[in-house]
């Protein structure tokens, strides 16, 4: 019988290996002969799962996105009910990737944002990400809040979310501010992701950063 092949397990093994060249040599230091070798697969192997370097990136760059939701996700429903604004902090220290077993994961994150700003593909999937996690930034905050799911209330593009029902004119406000307030901490992490690789802040300091905006985001719900 033909040796079965678990072509879902060897992708993944292909985007770690990926993952692992780019933190050790950026996206133009990832070859074919060098996934393989990581991989411990054929280079053929790695050309039937992937046409291209491009998909093999964008392979890596999915890859590093599902972990840090995972993570997410599993902290949000490990431990017992916590409230929406605790959920928040959460959600907004696991994106900024300060911890230091994350500071791989946070160099290649950046190395593909340095990337996607030349290379259209990477940047439609950055696009993917960030609009998933905003979605769940609005719903958090709108909650926390006390104003309900911001879902219904204004698309990422400020118009009315299709399906949802009508709103009066308060709820309305709410979830546009939901939303700006959900693209502001996000961007907060983001910086914060840089400015910790780079060394212009300590995780102590960028935490203190991230503690003080939420603190400040609650005076002003």
């Amino acid at each position: 019988m033909p040796k079965q092949v678990d072509h879902e397990g060897r992708r993944r093994r292909i985007a770690e290996a990926v993952c692992l060249l780019v933190d050790e040599h950026g996206l133009e230091g990832v070859t074919l002969r060098d996934v393989a070798t990581r991989a411990e697969v054929s280079m053929g192997a790695v050309q039937r799962c992937f046409r291209t370097k491009e998909e093999m990136l964008l392979a890596a760059l999915a890859h590093v996105g599902e972990r840090v939701t995972a993570r997410v996700r599993n902290r949000l429903t490990a431990g017992p009910a916590q409230s929406a604004a605790t959920e928040l902090g959460l959600v907004a220290g696991e994106v900024a990737l300060l911890r230091e077993e994350h500071r791989a994961e946070a160099r290649i994150w950046l190395a593909f944002v340095a990337g996607a700003a030349v290379n259209p593909a990477l940047a439609a999937t950055l696009r993917s990400s960030y609009a998933a996690l905003e979605e769940l930034v609005v719903r958090l905050v709108a909650e926390a809040a006390g104003g309900g799911s911001a879902l219904g209330g204004a698309t990422a593009g400020g118009g009315p979310a299709a399906g949802g029902s009508a709103l009066g004119g308060a709820a309305v406000d709410r979830a546009v501010d939901a939303r700006t307030e959900a693209r502001t901490l996000l961007a907060l992490a983001d910086g914060l992701t840089a400015h910790v690789l780079v060394g212009h802040r300590t995780v102590a300091e960028a935490e203190e950063v991230l503690h003080t905006h939420l603190a400040g985001l609650w005076a002003r719900c």
